[in-house]
This record gives structure tokens, sequence and C-alpha cells, in this order.
């Protein structure tokens, strides 16, 4: 039979709870559910409350005892992964949780009482005393003080910005994105057969503004070749590569012969 607890004051269901589990000297692991449900229910009926809105918490514990203690009475629930489920399972973590927070609140109240004990008084120093600046002696700040130690000392600081530099991410340039189309340079090179019926490949390099530029210029010339629309001849090895105009400055072949 259960010891009956009659107590004039908890903070709810779950602080009563606590107070069965540690006055039993219960694992809280491992509930006596039946023992403690036992005693829960005692308090219940001794319990004279106005304040139905905190007697129906109690009520509600009350039931989940009963039906913990009917399912423990059961055969016990096997979940998926073939592990039997223990009926006091949520109850158990409901109580660890309360149990933390309730000592946490506990050293929340201690700070609370210590800080009370802290007095804080502002300072109250002169004005003359305040404004007080200790002189500065230049004479034997600048003691010993030659050329060579303030040109030492100006190298340190020096060196000391030099190291501060990554040797690597410094030479970094800004990288910018240029836009170049092999049709614009299709459309160029055309422009500029019409003036030059033979050239050098160097000549039409000389015009381009960049390295992206000459890249695409002399895809173009590949094409070119490979359409026929223009000769490539190189008279010595290493020469210079001579360009000529096989058709019109649009790119269209010249006829062999007339209609």
């Amino acid at each position: 039979m259960g010891i009956p607890v009659k107590l004039e004051v908890f903070e709810g269901p779950l602080d009563l709870l606590l107070h069965l589990i540690d006055k039993n000297k219960i694992d809280i692991y491992d509930i006596p559910i039946v023992e403690i449900t036992n005693q829960y229910m005692e308090y219940i009926r001794n319990m004279q409350r106005e304040d139905m809105n905190v007697m129906s918490e109690f009520l509600v514990m009350a039931a989940t005892l009963l039906d913990i203690k009917c399912r423990m009475l059961l055969p016990k629930e096997v979940t998926e992964d073939g592990e039997e489920e223990d009926p006091r399972q949520e109850l158990v973590e409901q109580l660890l949780q309360y149990k933390m927070y309730k000592y946490i609140s506990y050293q929340l109240r201690e700070k609370e009482t210590d800080s009370d004990m802290v007095l804080y008084k502002k300072p109250t120093i002169p004005e003359d005393v305040e404004q007080y600046v200790e002189p500065v002696d230049l004479d034997q700040l600048l003691d010993g003080l030659t050329l060579k130690k303030l040109n030492d000392i100006f190298q340190d600081v020096m060196k000391r910005q030099t190291d501060k530099i990554d040797p690597v991410r410094s030479k970094f340039g800004k990288i910018e994105k240029e836009e170049v189309s092999l049709s614009e340079k299709f459309t160029y090179i055309h422009s500029y057969m019409r003036d030059h019926t033979h050239f050098s490949f160097r000549q039409l390099l000389e015009k381009q503004h960049s390295k992206m530029h000459i890249v695409v210029t002399f895809l173009a010339i590949l094409e070119m070749m490979k359409l026929g629309e223009i000769r490539v001849r190189q008279e010595d090895t290493c020469g210079e590569i001579l360009i000529e105009r096989t058709g019109d400055a649009n790119g269209n072949r010249e006829s062999s012969g007339s209609n």
C-alpha cells in the first residue's frame, strides 16, 4: 500500500511526481508506475483547491498515470526495429526536462540573491585630479635618439608592412570579362581585306588590343582558310606568314571564268 502524501503546495503535476520519486528514492529511469500512481491519487483525494484550472492539470496527469498503468499490464508493443516500447518513456523524458529547468531556476534565483548584495558607487574624482595630465619631459623622451635610430625604426616599420603583403595574392590583377565574338572578327577581317589584298599575319595581329582579340583573330583566320576565302603561305621556315585574299572583300569567291 502506498504512503499517503499530504503537501499543501506544488508548482504542478510534474513537481509532485518529482517529489514522490525523490521521497521514495526511486530510479527515474525505472519508475514503479503502480506505486507512484497510488501515491499520486492519494494526494489528489486530499487536495483542497478552489482553482479548477490548476486542479485540472493534476487530473490530466492522473489520467496519464492510469493510462500508463493499464498499458504496463498489457503485452508490450514492439517498434519497427523489433525493440519493445516502454509506456513510461515519454513521462520520463518530461520529468527529466522539468527537473533540468527546475534546477536552473534555483541557480538563477541564487544569482539574483547574490546580486542584491552587490553595491555600486559611481567614482567621485575631484575635477582637478580628473583633468590632470602627467607632464612629458621631451629631453628625457628623446635622450639618446639619433638619425640612425630613427632610420632603423622606420625600416623596421616598413619591413612589417611588407611582411603583411601576400606574395601570391598581391600580384593578382583585376579580372574582367572581355566579350569578343568570332562573327565580329570575321566582319573586321573582311573590312580589313577591302583595303589590303595581300598582308602579313603580323600586320593583322598588330591591330589587336589584347590577347583575347589575338586568339579570336587566329581562329577566324583558320576558319577562313577552311572556307577558301584566303590563301596562307610561308616562304621560309619561321618566316613571315603571308595572307592573300581569294575572293571579294565580303568573302565571296572570285569566278574563275567569264559567263
